[in-house]
């Protein structure tokens, strides 16, 4: 069945991403919560949000979100940047130190692409790809995010002052 095939492919990402992050609480090398984790995937996702575009998109209220962007500021995976246009607004930007913490989970799915890549033919993971962008532009509407630009996995470059 198609509901237990997509089921069996999510639930093995996030458990390799389970198992990749238990590996380093082991290790003692990682210093997000659950829940900072959960915040910054947002963050990532929503590319250079504003702390009030973060709550909403969460549902939670400002002042929760500015304690939880705080927090991750101080860790270091996450810095305020002054926007160009209007300088009272500012942008939260995912840091380095994310981004090598990030790669536990893009690094298998980069993986699990090449192997897909190698297994299909073009014409075969062309449709695949046309598929999933519907699903994710047409099936999917209550999670609403700025257009990919292909760059995703990449940290932005900022313009404007980071604020800690």
């Amino acid at each position: 069945m198609l509901k237990d095939a997509f089921f069996d492919v999510y639930n093995k990402f996030k458990l390799h991403f389970y198992q990749e992050i238990f590996q380093r609480f082991q290790n003692r090398e990682a210093s997000l919560t659950t829940v900072e984790t959960f915040c910054m995937e947002a963050i990532q996702a929503l590319k250079r949000p504003t702390v009030n575009e973060f709550a909403a998109f969460m549902r939670i209220s400002t002042p929760n979100a500015a304690h939880k962007v705080g927090n991750l500021i101080r860790k270091g995976y996450l810095r305020k940047i002054q926007s160009q246009r209007d300088r009272r607004e500012y942008h939260l930007e995912v840091t380095q130190r994310y981004m090598d913490y990030y790669n536990v989970s893009s690094s298998y799915m980069e993986k699990v692409m090449g192997r897909i890549s190698e297994r299909f033919s073009q014409e075969e993971c062309s449709k695949l790809e046309q598929t999933l962008r519907v699903v994710s532009r047409e099936l999917m509407p209550e999670v609403q995010l700025p257009e990919c630009d292909g760059s995703s996995a990449a940290i932005p470059q900022h313009t404007g002052p980071v604020v800690n």
